[in-house]
């Protein structure tokens, strides 16, 4: 799998949305080996968005095809400045990777200090995961360069998951993680994420 990650302020939210749309009806019946994107907005205007194609080759294809130039030159004008891009080769899925069935999905970002211990300790830590959090329904941790991170929690509900993060277990389980992230994580809560 290849991920690749678009961020930035949005100046016209509404605007986005529906180059999005457009995106799905237009340009995404060409684009060979899309698996699919989950997106959204945080209450201070920052949206990201996290695509998935099956190869780089795939991403790399649809990225040079005429159409699909067009429309994010029409799409870049709804963000306030340049959007920032980032291509992950690796990727990592856990607790069967991305959930359309999601409503409430966290996204993280981040550094590993050490990008090999963490991945192996992440996978490590599924099954006590899985044990603590029914409410995660998946997760994928797309790897960029230098050991940079960017991570897509699917959970079934925001409620669901305020509650269950007080749990002593989820504490030990967060305090873990954290332990492998040189400084602090970025966060970005999507309160109404958008599942494709």
């Amino acid at each position: 799998m290849f991920v690749q990650v678009i961020q930035g302020k949005v100046d016209d939210p509404g605007e986005l949305r529906r180059q999005i749309d457009r995106w799905r009806t237009e340009i995404k019946p060409g684009a060979k080996g899309y698996l699919g994107s989950t997106s959204g907005s945080t209450p201070d205007g920052r949206d990201i968005t996290v695509v998935r194609f099956e190869s780089e080759a795939d991403a790399r294809a649809n990225s040079e095809r005429p159409e699909q130039g067009q429309w994010w030159a029409e799409t870049a004008g709804a963000f306030d400045g340049e959007p920032t891009f980032h291509d992950a080769g690796e990727v990592d899925e856990l607790l069967g990777g991305g959930s359309n069935d999601a409503g409430f999905v966290q996204v993280i970002q981040g550094k590993a200090k050490d990008q090999r211990a963490m991945r192996s300790r992440i996978t490590g830590l599924e099954d006590r995961l899985r044990a603590a959090r029914p409410d995660i329904l998946g997760m994928l941790i797309a790897w960029h360069d230098h050991g940079e991170f960017t991570q897509v929690v699917y959970f079934r509900s925001e409620k669901e998951t305020r509650e269950r993060e007080t749990a002593t277990e989820q504490n030990e389980l967060r305090q873990e993680f954290m332990s492998m992230i040189d400084g602090q994580p970025t966060f970005f809560d999507l309160t109404e994420p958008d599942l494709d």
